[in-house]
């Protein structure tokens, strides 16, 4: 397992939250005064036209794609403090994100966090606004879509806020200024999780049917897959069942691609892909951390020794060995990025609505072990491996969905949020991490500006 090396004490952690994140940045006590909201349409009638509603709707979809591999980092959180991923580098956030110990200053979450409220209030913009436009250029049937997008777009941001930094104050009106937020107490993650899954049914409600083709707007299926994955992490299996199940339901356009590799492999948006976000020569992604030097990358975020050994593995990994590659200096990187600035970020993928209905079948009040094993088998048949033979007992089965999950999303963002979910992170990482450090702090310079903390 990854070696991890512990703050022994810790001081003054704090895990409320607060709006002022898309209002804020970190700066000194002195220009707390100054501050004005960053993210957000400041003029009452910025939205007035077909023109500038699909403007905005586009915007959320820019700001998706910043927090992702855009440039933000909110990738990194879900895999750095985790088991699968290592820092290489010399830079203080990422060495704390590696070592669970993240200071209320650290210059990953923080800015993350304050592009969480600026998706938030980019989205809240949308459906405030569009319901006011005439514009007959903008029919009711666009109108409907893209205020399902903007919907779509502020669950994303409170289901992120949920799991990284537990219960947020909810802002659902546009944030013009500091005085919009005043009286906003902090809700609980349940709360949370709640609002998501409000703006999920809204989003539902709204959002066009599925077409053949689409995977990189969201669709019906693209708000019910994220719904599915909201309530596996609220606890409500009977929900998450039924949510993968919808969408799991329309083989037409979703199944699991073999070989494993050709979801990952140019040209992309295959019928693995629910909902991903997508790059092009002029709007590439930014990330190089991942790519050894000779691919013009710094190489800093590395597969672990232990998770190397796994995807070598025939019998655990099967074809999931094609996550990682091997440079000819003998540096093992992930694969799963091309290099070519034109790799997309998949947000949901088939196989995750396998293994969440699956882990949902197995949790649920009546389990249905049976059901949850051939979702399994589903996944490991994918990557060409033999089908489960454990135990038929809910502990054990669980235990090998949860290891399907790591090799399965190798470097995409969910180890560590599911060993944050299970509250298995100290039975699996080789250090013990203060349950403080399972949620990101609330940033200082949100702490010092907002007295409703």
């Amino acid at each position: 397992m990854k070696s991890i090396q512990k703050m022994k004490s810790i001081k003054n952690t704090i895990v409320g939250l607060s709006l002022v994140a898309s209002v804020l940045s970190v700066a000194s006590c002195e220009d707390f005064l100054d501050l004005q909201p960053t993210g957000s349409i400041v003029a009452d009638n910025a939205i007035s036209d077909a023109k500038t509603a699909r403007g905005a709707v586009i915007g959320v979809y820019a700001q998706l794609k910043s927090l992702n591999f855009g440039g933000g980092s909110i990738h990194l959180l879900g895999t750095m403090p985790g088991d699968n991923v290592e820092f290489s580098g010399s830079l203080t956030q990422y060495q704390q994100l590696d070592n669970n110990a993240y200071p209320t200053n650290n210059q990953v979450t923080v800015p993350v966090y304050q592009g969480l409220y600026s998706l938030i209030n980019r989205a809240n913009w949308v459906i405030s606004d569009i319901g006011k436009v005439t514009d007959p250029a903008l029919g009711e049937a666009e109108k409907k879509q893209l205020l399902g997008e903007a919907y779509f777009g502020r669950a994303y941001g409170y289901f992120e806020l949920a799991r990284g930094w537990g219960g947020v104050q909810i802002q659902t009106s546009p944030t013009t200024g500091l005085n919009v937020i005043k009286g906003v107490k902090r809700s609980t993650q349940a709360e949370t999780y709640a609002q998501a899954i409000a703006d999920l049914t809204e989003a539902e409600s709204l959002l066009p049917d599925d077409d053949a083709a689409t995977r990189n707007r969201a669709q019906k299926s693209a708000a019910r897959a994220l719904r599915a994955r909201v309530h596996l992490y609220a606890g409500q299996w009977a929900e998450a069942e039924t949510y993968a199940s919808q969408v799991l339901a329309n083989t037409a356009k979703y199944e699991l691609v073999k070989p494993y590799s050709s979801f990952f492999t140019a040209p992309y948006l295959t019928k693995e892909s629910v909902f991903e976000l997508t790059f092009s020569a002029s709007d590439q992604n930014r990330v190089t951390g991942w790519y050894p030097t000779q691919f013009g990358g710094s190489f800093e975020y590395r597969p672990t020794a232990e998770i190397v050994n796994i995807l070598n593995n025939p019998a655990l990994a099967g074809s999931r060995s094609a996550l990682i590659a091997t440079s000819n200096t003998g540096q093992v990187y992930n694969a799963q990025l091309n290099r070519t600035g034109l790799d997309p970020v998949f947000l949901i993928r088939v196989a995750e609505l396998y293994l969440i209905r699956a882990e949902a079948r197995a949790k649920k009040a009546s389990p249905d072990l049976t059901g949850a094993i051939a979702d399994l088998n589903a996944v490991r048949d994918r990557a060409d491996i033999a089908a489960y033979s454990g135990a038929n007992d809910a502990p054990s089965v669980l235990q090998a969905i949860e290891d399907e999950r790591r090799i399965e999303f190798a470097f995409e963002p969910h180890r560590w949020y599911d060993l944050v979910r299970t509250k298995r992170v100290n039975d699996v990482l080789d250090a013990p991490v203060d349950e403080h450090f399972w949620l990101f702090p609330l940033p200082e310079a949100d702490v010092l500006a907002d007295p409703d903390l």
